[in-house]
């Protein structure tokens, strides 16, 4: 048995076809969910990037105990457990965050991996002499050493070939091909694309003719929106064209699997960590206001050869935890006793559920919780978001180290029920972002599927709090995120 996972980053569900977008240029998510089995709620859990990548491989939520870091000395690794059980693994991405100090330890837990260098202000070529930058949209990254690095790189990709995304497919075609004959093998093929800046070629943007003659605009600030109707709607343009790249490199996938005939014995999973509001509650990107459906629930595809179930859609409630689970099934894999998530076997065939309501968010932001029916998003009490600590062995931002003056007053926490007997690092945080202005809120998502009124209802906020709860209590949340969000632990 074989399996492929194609992983984007930032797809927005709401703007593929196979989900009701008639105006994006998208054929091949199309024949893919002819192919495969559609989820209807498939949400996140942990945010943003690589929060979500350690739910991946842990198949648990991150974002109740830390925020961005690498994974945990005590954490089960579900690439690295399915190396240690005779499956080969092996990672081809251009998601540069992986080599920064606060992704650091994913990629070797695969039996190997390839690397795409140049997306976003990713630090590859080097260019004393200033790039050239046109005039742009207002942009709060100017003058940033990431802003000029993004424009340099730039300056090296005149063709989609020569673009991160191009390669990483490239060299993801290129082991499929070495390798469909052997067995017991995972791929996972992972892009950056879509996310922004929205960088792509001239024939990707012929496909979204419109009169825009003002500043270059593909790279939004993560803030309110302030620009004018004519920038908004060329941005969602420049988006479109981007994801009309990554349905063209998609396609070549499904092509050599139809060409090797490898339907009968590969697992294909196509998804994404998480969406990306374009205008939408007039906000742009993530992260920074609550975590509204075009953000939390993004797109899922499925294909498992013992069932053959395809051009079919699944309403069962699903989240990127169940992804490790799933795939060590497959394989014939015990699960490890911290891994939460489940197995989407019987899912994928006769929709069977595998919970009742799900969290997602953001460390020292809302912690949120569906139903499916119901999105609850509970804000902390008090106005300065507190308490809020990391919990954690390895102490790292983004791109960083945690500071000096960060780690002067660390604590010992006492084991957690998924650290193995470690003691974790307990340090006091204040998170960039603070929800507490947002407040609670509910929405009803049969009735309100935008979430553009807020829905008042006792009984309904109290059912979902008693899931949030329970969830958290599951997840061995630490007492001070019940204490910051006034509830009873």
């Amino acid at each position: 048995m074989k399996a492929i996972m194609v992983m984007f980053d930032s797809l927005n569900r709401h703007m593929l076809p196979p989900y009701g977008c008639e105006w994006i240029h998208a054929p091949n998510f199309e024949r893919l969910a002819g192919r495969t089995v559609t989820f209807e709620n498939y949400y996140v859990g942990s945010m943003p990037c690589i929060p979500a990548r350690r739910d991946l491989h842990t198949g648990r939520y991150n974002f109740l105990h830390r925020s961005w870091g690498p994974l945990e000395p005590f954490d089960d690794s579900m690439p690295q457990i399915l190396r240690e059980n005779g499956v080969y693994t092996h990672l081809v991405t251009d998601h540069y965050h992986y080599w920064e100090d606060g992704g650091a330890t994913y990629h070797n837990r695969y039996s190997s991996c390839e690397f795409s260098r140049g997306q976003e202000g990713d630090l590859w070529k080097g260019r004393v002499k200033d790039p050239k930058i046109p005039q742009v949209v207002p942009n709060n990254r100017e003058g940033t050493a990431w802003w000029r690095q993004d424009w340099v790189n730039r300056e090296y990709m005149p063709t989609a070939e020569a673009q991160p995304q191009a390669q990483t497919f490239a060299l993801g075609l290129e082991f499929i091909k070495t390798n469909y004959q052997q067995d017991n093998w995972f791929l996972q093929i992972e892009t950056f694309d879509p996310h922004e800046p929205f960088f792509t070629q001239q024939n990707y943007k012929d496909l979204y003719p419109h009169h825009y003659d003002g500043p270059h605009f593909d790279w939004p600030n993560y803030n309110r929106v302030e620009e004018t109707l004519e920038q908004v709607e060329h941005l969602r343009y420049e988006y479109a064209a981007l994801v009309s790249m990554c349905d063209t490199y998609l396609g070549k996938v499904l092509d050599l699997m139809d060409e090797l005939d490898m339907w009968r014995d590969t697992l294909l999973i196509v998804i994404t960590d998480h969406g990306f509001l374009l205008g939408e509650h007039d906000w742009w990107a993530k992260c920074v206001q609550p975590f509204y459906g075009e953000v939390a629930h993004p797109p899922l595809f499925m294909w498992d050869p013992r069932c053959g179930c395809h051009g079919e859609r699944r309403r069962s409630l699903v989240q990127m935890i169940d992804l490790p689970a799933t795939l060590l099934e497959f394989f014939g894999v015990a699960r490890p006793a911290a891994m939460q998530g489940l197995p989407l076997k019987e899912t994928i065939a006769a929709d069977a559920p595998v919970r009742q309501a799900a969290l997602f968010g953001q460390h020292g932001m809302h912690v949120n919780c569906t139903d499916g029916r119901y999105v609850y998003m509970r804000a902390p009490v008090q106005p300065d978001n507190q308490p809020l600590y990391d919990y954690t062995l390895m102490p790292t931002h983004m791109r960083q180290p945690f500071s000096v003056a960060e780690l002067q007053d660390i604590q010992l926490a006492e084991p957690f029920s998924f650290t193995k007997g470690c003691r974790t690092m307990k340090i006091a945080t204040q998170p960039g972002q603070n929800p507490y202005p947002f407040g609670t809120l509910l929405f009803d998502l049969q009735n309100d599927p935008k979430q553009e009124r807020p829905l008042e209802d006792p009984a309904i906020e109290a059912m979902m709090r008693r899931h949030l709860v329970k969830l958290m209590k599951e997840n061995d949340a630490p007492p001070d995120q019940f204490e910051r969000l006034g509830l009873s632990s």
